[in-house]
C-alpha cells in the first residue's frame, strides 16, 4: 500500500472495484501492525490460555481411568493428583484469558484512537465538493459508529476468532491421538458445518453493508431536520417531516431486520449440525468401549474435546453477525480514507507575500458539473483598495465566483492571479489567508467570545479583539454580558441570536491582518440601523483593502467602486451604481424590483 497524504496510507488505488475481505483485512492489519509487540503478546497469551484450557480434559480423562477396570477399585492418590493439576491449569489458563482481555481492550483503544486521528485528518484534507455532495449526519455516523462497531470487534470478536483457531486445532490435534476411527466419524458433520458457514457469511455481508448505510442516510436526515426545526415549523411542515423520517426508519429498521434475521439463523444451524456431530461419537465411542477398543477415560476426553472442537465454530458462527457488521463498518471508514484529497501544492509553489491586493480573472470557465458551466468566459480587474460589488439573481454565479477566488473549487479555463501570480501557482494556506472571509452562514464554536473572535489570529490581544468589537458594532452588547468577553457561547451559538452571531463573525474578519476581503450576504441577518453602523465600519476597515460583497440588498452596494451584475454566468453588465441606474438595464430592473 502507497503512502498517502497527511501521513496514512492509502486502502487502494481504486474507488470502483468492488471492496471484498481481503481489501478490509487488508486496511485493518494497516492500523493492527502499527502495535506488533501488543499483538505478539495478545498471540502468546492467546496460545498459553488455550493450551492449559487442552489439558483438562486430557487429565479428567486419566482421573476416571483411576477406577480399577472389572473391581469398582478407585486409586484416589490418583484422582486427585491429576485433579489437582487440572484446577491448577484452569486457574492459569483463566489468569491468562484475564489479562489478554484487559491487553485486547487497551490494543483496540489505540487502533480506534489512530483510525479516528486518521479519519478526522483525511476529512480536514478534503475538498469542499466533498462536503457539498455528502450528508453531515452520513460523515459524523462513519466516524462515530462505524467506527465504534470496528472496535467492539476488535476488542472482543477478533480474540475470540483467535482463540476459536486455537481451540479447535488443539482439540482435533487431541482427538487424532485418542482416537483416529472417531474422527472419522466427525468428518461427517465438520465440512457440512464449514460450508454452511461460508455460505452464510455470503449472504450476509451486502445486508449488513446495507444496514451501515441506511443508518447513515437515517442520521444525515434527522442531522438536517434538527438544525431546520424553525424552518419546519414556521411551515408547519411537521406531519410531512414525520412521514418522510417514518419512511427512512422504516428502510432501516427492515434492513436492520434482514441483517440480524439471516444472521441469527447461522448460530442455531451450526449448532444443530454440531449436536449430531456429538450424537454420533456417543453412539460410536459406546460400541468402541464393548469392543474393548476405548477405556471410559478417552471416551471422556474425546466427548470433552469434540465440545471444545464444535463450540468455537458454533461460537464463531453466533457472531458472524457482529463480524459482518464490522466488516460493512469498516468498508465505509475506508472508503471514506480513500477519498481523493485536496489537490496538492505545486512543488514550486510559493507563498505569498507582501500582498497589495491586485486581482485579477482572464476568461474563467468552471461548472460544478461537466455538463453544466456556470461561470462562462469571465473576465474581472479588481485594483488594490477597490470594493468589487457582484450582484445577480439566485443561480447566477455569485458565490460561485468567491469560490474560485479562494480556490475551493479549481476553474476549467482560463486563469487568475493575485498581485500577477496565478492563483494555482501558489499555496493554498497563503492565498486563503489573504483573504478575509465574512460567509453568509455564521459559524460559531463552543468556546468564549474572545476566543471566537480571535478564531484565525492565534495571537490576538485582547485590545484588538475589543476594536475589531467596536469597529463590528457588537462591543456594546458584550459589555453587557454578564461574563463580557470571556462569556462561553453555545455550540454553534444558539444562545445568541444570527444577527450578533453574524456581527461576531464580522469582528472576526476585521481582526485579521488580510489585503483582500469577502462578504457573502454578511448583513444578511442584521437589522437595518445595525446594518448601517456595519457600513461605516467597513468603510473603515475596506481602506487599502480589495474587497468583493455578494449582496442581493442592492441598498448595501451603492457606494461601490464597481458593480458587476451576473447572470447565467456571465457579466451582462458593470459599473458604478449611478452609472447601471442610468442605462435603466438589467441592474436598473433588478435595484426597483426590491421596491415593488
Amino acid at each position: 500500500m502507497a503512502a498517502a497524504p497527511g501521513g496514512h496510507r492509502r486502502i487502494s488505488e481504486k474507488n470502483d472495484k468492488p471492496k471484498d475481505t481481503k481489501y478490509v483485512l487488508r486496511g485493518l492489519w494497516y492500523y493492527v501492525s502499527h502495535y506488533r509487540v501488543h499483538l505478539i503478546i495478545a498471540i502468546l497469551l492467546t496460545l498459553g490460555s488455550n493450551i492449559f484450557a487442552l489439558i483438562g480434559p486430557m487429565l479428567s480423562g486419566l482421573a476416571i481411568d483411576s477406577i480399577e477396570p472389572g473391581e469398582g477399585m478407585v486409586i484416589f492418590e490418583k484422582v486427585f493428583y491429576y485433579a489437582k493439576w487440572m484446577v491448577l491449569f484452569y486457574i492459569a489458563s483463566s489468569i491468562l484469558s484475564y489479562i489478554l482481555s484487559i491487553l485486547m481492550i487497551r490494543l483496540s483503544q489505540k487502533i480506534v484512537q489512530k483510525m479516528r486521528e486518521d479519519v478526522f485528518t483525511k476529512l480536514v484534507e478534503l475538498p469542499i465538493s466533498y462536503f457539498d455532495k455528502h450528508q453531515v449526519g452520513d460523515i459524523i455516523s462513519k466516524f462515530s459508529y462505524d467506527i465504534d462497531t470496528i472496535n467492539t470487534s476488535l476488542s472482543s470478536d477478533v480474540i475470540q476468532i483467535c482463540a476459536s483457531t486455537i481451540t479447535v486445532v488443539g482439540s482435533l490435534l487431541m482427538m487424532i491421538i485418542i482416537s483416529p476411527t472417531l474422527v472419522l466419524v466427525m468428518l461427517v458433520t465438520i465440512p457440512l458445518s464449514l460450508l454452511y458457514t461460508r455460505y452464510m457469511a455470503r449472504k450476509v455481508r451486502p445486508l449488513f453493508r446495507r444496514r451501515s448505510a441506511k443508518l447513515g442516510e437515517l442520521n444525515g436526515f434527522v442531522e438536517e431536520m434538527v438544525s431546520g426545526q424553525m424552518t419546519i415549523k414556521a411551515y408547519a411542515a411537521e406531519n410531512a417531516v414525520i412521514k418522510r423520517f417514518d419512511n427512512i426508519n422504516k428502510e432501516t429498521v427492515d434492513a436492520h431486520y434482514k441483517a440480524e434475521y439471516y444472521g441469527s439463523m447461522t448460530g442455531p444451524t451450526v449448532n444443530f449440525i454440531n449436536n449430531l456431530s456429538l450424537s454420533l461419537i456417543t453412539v460410536f465411542g459406546a460400541i468402541l468401549f464393548l469392543v474393548g477398543r476405548m477405556s471410559l477415560g478417552n471416551i471422556s476426553s474425546f466427548v470433552q474435546y469434540s465440545r471444545k472442537f464444535s463450540g468455537p465454530i458454533n461460537e464463531t458462527a453466533n457472531i458472524i453477525s457482529e463480524l459482518q457488521s464490522a466488516m460493512a463498518a469498516a468498508e465505509r471508514v475506508f472508503k471514506l480514507m480513500e477519498e481523493s484529497p485536496e489537490l496538492p501544492d505545486k512543488e514550486d509553489a510559493v507563498e505569498l507575500t507582501d500582498i497589495e491586493g491586485n486581482v485579477n480573472l482572464e476568461g474563467v470557465s468552471f461548472g460544478y458539473l461537466r455538463d453544466r458551466i456556470i461561470i462562462k468566459n469571465l473576465f474581472l480587474h479588481a485594483i488594490p483598495g477597490s470594493l468589487t460589488a457582484i450582484v445577480g439573481p439566485t443561480g447566477a454565479g455569485k458565490t460561485t465566483i468567491i469560490n474560485l477566488l479562494m480556490r475551493f473549487y479549481d476553474i476549467w479555463d482560463g486563469n487568475i492571479y493575485v498581485d500577477g501570480n496565478e492563483t494555482r501557482d501558489v499555496t493554498r494556506k497563503s492565498l486563503r489567508k489573504s483573504y478575509a472571509m465574512v460567509l453568509q452562514d455564521t459559524w460559531m464554536f463552543s468556546g468564549s467570545i474572545f476566543d471566537n473572535i480571535a478564531y484565525g489570529k492565534e495571537d490576538a490581544t485582547m485590545e484588538e479583539v475589543v476594536e475589531a468589537a467596536k469597529m463590528a458594532g457588537i462591543h456594546s452588547y458584550i459589555r453587557r454580558l454578564p461574563d463580557g468577553y470571556k462569556t462561553i457561547i453555545n455550540e454553534d451559538g444558539m444562545n445568541i441570536s444570527k444577527g450578533q452571531k453574524q456581527l461576531l463573525t464580522i469582528a472576526r474578519a476585521m481582526l485579521l491582518d488580510a489585503k483582500m476581503l469577502i462578504l457573502d450576504e454578511a448583513t444578511s441577518n442584521v437589522d437595518t440601523r445595525t446594518e448601517l453602523k456595519i457600513q461605516k465600519a467597513m468603510r473603515r476597515l475596506m481602506e487599502d483593502k480589495t474587497c468583493f460583497v455578494i449582496a442581493h440588498r442592492l441598498s448595501t452596494i451603492q457606494g461601490a467602486d464597481n458593480i458587476l451584475v451576473i447572470d447565467q454566468g456571465d457579466i451582462v453588465e458593470q459599473g458604478t451604481h449611478k452609472e447601471l441606474m442610468d442605462k435603466k438595464g438589467f441592474y436598473y430592473k433588478l435595484y426597483h424590483s426590491q421596491f415593488e
